[in-house]
């Protein structure tokens, strides 16, 4: 392992959300090669997008260590999903767990299905606020972009 420097976010609207989410955490450290360091507190938000009627969402941040390559750690986290009941059958829909990869380190990427940091991380105040509260995200925002986490 090496030092951190990994940052996730978390969601859920489907079934016991909360536990949800800490089950997710668990399941990413099951092999032992993620470990999780720090993690926001929970967050209640209102789902932006998708079908109309969707419960509100439970969102969390979390930092990990891992040795894992990006691609890799992606493609943990999307089988973490599966595992936890995630039906990908509408952009926006409803979902058991929803985890993101918002910044792998200082690595700057841009491939299919994969780019880094986070595409739409600084537009996301659902994604901002939690993270806020493990990460100097003022130090990281990129110049450019607005201000406060808060101003969403």
């Amino acid at each position: 392992m090496t030092c951190g420097g990994i940052f996730i976010s978390l969601g859920a609207n489907l079934g016991d959300r909360a536990a949800n989410i800490v089950a997710g955490l668990a399941a990413l450290q099951q092999r032992g090669d993620i470990r999780v360091l720090a993690c926001s507190s929970l967050h209640t938000t209102e789902p932006i997008g998708g079908p109309a009627g969707q419960p509100q969402f439970l969102n969390a941040a979390a930092e990990l260590d891992t040795s894992l390559p990006p691609r890799r750690l992606l493609e943990r986290m999307l089988a973490v999903e599966t595992q936890m009941g995630r039906v990908r059958s509408q952009r926006n829909g409803p979902r058991t767990l929803d985890l993101d990869l918002l910044i792998y380190r200082d690595v700057v990427l841009s491939e299919p299905g994969l780019i880094l940091p986070h595409p739409r991380l600084w537009e996301r105040e659902f994604v901002l606020k939690p993270l806020a509260e493990i990460l100097d995200i003022e130090a990281h925002r990129p110049r450019g972009t607005a201000a406060a986490a808060g101003r969403r």
